[in-house]
């Protein structure tokens, strides 16, 4: 079986009772809601665009926790799994296993495997996308740059008082979305071949306009009139399209971070999202006190994203602030160090110590590719199944 809930009692396990804090609120950083993405491969790696097939057999299985939604993506060979709004740990983790062994099953009564990765690591060609009005819309702006693009994020999204709250907060995120994406760092292949480096999924992300880290917006008016002017522009379909890797929802008050790969297992996305939260709560601390988001460079956040994908963790990482080359572990325990009241508050304190621990020992994604691609070469098309998916082990 997919792996199952971890005991609320045992030692570094997240506690269900975690993440709820005195006075806490949906818009005091509480909630979350994370969406995880998919691609559904042939035994060979050869992607199969059978999204609908699957999802009507999930959707004639076990019923899912209140909330979970599995849905189609643009690649018709793509489906995502969104949890419902949870407030602790192990509920989300309860909510994203269940829907990853409902994906899994699904997939292999149709012969195929679920694969977590950022990237397919085997050939892409002949893409097929999704119809529907604004995939076509899609189409048509980006032609030949979607024509061939397939990649799978793990999105965090957090609940925050208001839109100008929302502006305020990833001000103060964006410099810390590159240690995001090195930890998270799961697709090291692209066409059949090792890129060398640990996220090809964001460089092929900055093909588009409106990419990488947002820029400092001094209030929701000056973004959404950024907004505004770039759909007038035709480079944006419309406002909710944006590639930013963190950004204010369009629909509803909440910040979502997108600059997380895929990631291997439920307790990858688990610790993504802790960090995540503890990062937004530790901004909303920052702006009620009235203290202004460090500044950074775009032209050094850039690079410090380039560096994260290229190195992950461990590696070489580029201080977005400072402006200087450091060890990413490094820069991992500065950012554990700061979040870590927010982590105690929530009661995640210990559990997330211990999964950073953990995959700082095991490697991230992009590591365990690697290492499996080594052991096995013919199965590097297929090294990242989701357990009870075909040939990836019992459901």
């Amino acid at each position: 079986m997919a792996e199952a809930a971890a005991p609320a009692q045992r030692t570094g396990a997240w506690d269900g009772r975690a993440g709820t804090c005195d006075g806490g609120g949906p818009g005091d950083g509480r909630t979350v809601g994370v969406e995880e993405e998919f691609l559904l491969a042939e035994a060979g790696g050869r992607l199969a665009p059978r999204a609908g097939e699957v999802l009507a057999a999930a959707a004639a299985g076990p019923r899912l926790p209140p909330g979970v939604r599995l849905q189609r993506e643009l690649p018709a060979c793509q489906v995502e799994a969104a949890t419902g709004v949870c407030t602790g740990m192990s509920e989300l983790g309860d909510h994203l296993r269940a829907a990853r062994r409902a994906l899994a099953a699904a997939a292999r009564r149709s012969g195929l495997l679920l694969l977590s990765t950022g990237t397919p690591p085997g050939p892409v060609s002949g893409l097929r996308l999704t119809s529907g009005e604004r995939y076509q819309r899609t189409a048509e702006i980006y032609a030949g740059a979607v024509r061939d693009y397939v990649s799978c994020g793990c999105h965090v999204h957090i609940g925050v008082p208001d839109r100008e709250t929302a502006v305020a907060v990833v001000n103060h995120l964006r410099p810390w979305l590159p240690t995001l994406l090195a930890l998270s760092a799961n697709s090291p292949f692209h066409q059949g071949r090792d890129t060398g480096y640990d996220s090809w999924r964001a460089v092929l992300k900055s093909r588009f306009p409106v990419s990488g880290t947002p820029p400092y917006c001094a209030s929701a008016a000056e973004y959404d009139a950024a907004l505004d002017r770039l759909v007038d522009c035709g480079v944006l379909a419309d406002r909710r399209q944006t590639f930013w890797l963190v950004r204010p929802s369009e629909r509803f008050p909440t910040v979502e971070l997108r600059v997380a790969d895929a990631v291997p297992g439920t307790e990858d996305a688990v610790l993504q999202a802790a960090l995540s939260r503890a990062l937004v709560r530790t901004a909303l601390t920052a702006v009620r006190q009235g203290h202004e988001a460090r500044p950074v460079d775009d032209r050094v956040a850039a690079a410090a994203l380039w560096s994260a994908a290229r190195y992950g963790v461990p590696g070489t990482a580029v201080h977005p602030v400072e402006q200087r080359r450091m060890p990413a572990t490094e820069r991992v325990r500065e950012l554990f160090a700061l979040v870590a009241p927010a982590l105690e508050q929530a009661g995640d304190l210990a559990p997330a110590r211990a999964a950073l621990a953990r995959l700082l020992r095991a490697g991230t994604g992009a590591h365990r590719q690697r290492a499996a691609a080594a052991h096995d070469p013919v199965s590097r098309p297929v090294s990242c199944p989701v357990p009870g998916s075909a040939s990836a082990g019992p459901p």
